[in-house]
């Protein structure tokens, strides 16, 4: 590359990516995150016990694949 193309290469990345200047949020987040991690945590959906429910049923009719579901946890 020459200089030339070097400066039109510096021209088209400022023009594609122009400067971010200050970023602050508008409001303080830290307060929010707080609330959110003092929340009480929701209770898992009824479909995650059906599935959880589901494997077992699985593993009590074949008690050869609990190595395999060992495995991938």
């Amino acid at each position: 590359m020459n200089a030339h193309d070097e400066e039109r290469m510096k021209q088209l990345l400022r023009k594609a990516m122009p400067p971010v200047g200050e970023a602050e949020p508008a409001r303080d987040l830290w307060p929010a995150m707080l609330r959110r991690l003092d929340a009480k945590a929701d209770a898992p959906p009824w479909f995650d016990w059906a599935l959880l429910g589901g494997l077992v049923v699985f593993a009590a009719f074949f008690p050869a694949s609990i190595p395999v579901f060992l495995y991938y946890l």
